[in-house]
């Protein structure tokens, strides 16, 4: 089938359900000003991450091919470097990146699909997907905190795009 969007075919559609993580949340935003907290460099790092943690961003790019490369400070001083690689970003519907620690070898490196549908009622509903690269490493995120973690980031988001609306 000829693809109208010239869009490389998805990893996704097999990919074994049990390596993935999927959060959900319905954000009282259109779907545009949802997309762009995702893709303005300004926005993401003034909400993205758990509770508590601090962003401190060593480079930005978002855009098709684009790296975000930064650190997430816990509120003890633990820092987690990050790194995000943008493969897809097809506005206003979908951002698809590869996330991990800051190394090229990072072997818990994981896909991460976001997607963004519009309600009728001028609300969105944002949708997370973390595939990992196997069961095991599924867990391990999982018992780190990935699904709390991943509800309170996209919490920030809502205040975030909240505060916004009430400017």
């Amino acid at each position: 089938m000829n693809d109208p969007m010239n869009t490389p075919p998805s990893p996704w559609r097999d990919w074994p359900l049990d390596r993935e993580i999927v959060i959900s949340r319905v954000i009282d935003a259109p779907r545009h000003l949802v997309y762009a907290a995702w893709t303005d460099p300004e926005q993401i790092q003034m909400w993205f991450g758990p509770d508590g943690m601090a962003i401190e961003t060593k480079e930005i790019d978002l855009r098709p091919g684009g790296v975000w490369r930064f650190d997430m400070t816990a509120p003890d001083g633990t820092r987690y470097d990050n790194r995000m690689v943008f493969l897809r970003l097809q506005a206003p519907g979908l951002i698809e990146v590869e996330h991990g620690a800051d190394r090229d070898s990072d072997p818990g490196r994981f896909r991460m699909l976001v997607t963004f549908d519009a309600q009728g009622d001028g609300k969105t509903v944002l949708t997370l997907r973390q595939m990992h690269p196997s069961r095991a490493r599924r867990e391990g995120a999982i018992g780190f905190g990935a699904v709390e973690y991943g509800g309170q980031t996209l919490a920030k988001l809502a205040l975030h795009l909240a505060q916004l609306a009430d400017r």
